[in-house]
């Protein structure tokens, strides 16, 4: 059980790091609104 609760963990952590590098690579558009980063997400930016 407690290696599923790792292997879970890690997973959901990979997930999010994934969706902040694309949250950080990409523009906001007109009507929606972007929220302010966390502060070491500007190490993931890609330009």
């Amino acid at each position: 059980m407690k290696a599923l609760v790792y292997r879970l963990g890690s997973m959901i952590a990979s997930l999010a790091l994934m969706v902040t590098a694309l949250n950080v690579n990409t523009a906001c558009t007109w009507i929606v609104h972007q929220p302010k980063l966390p502060k070491g997400a500007e190490k993931l930016r890609k330009f």
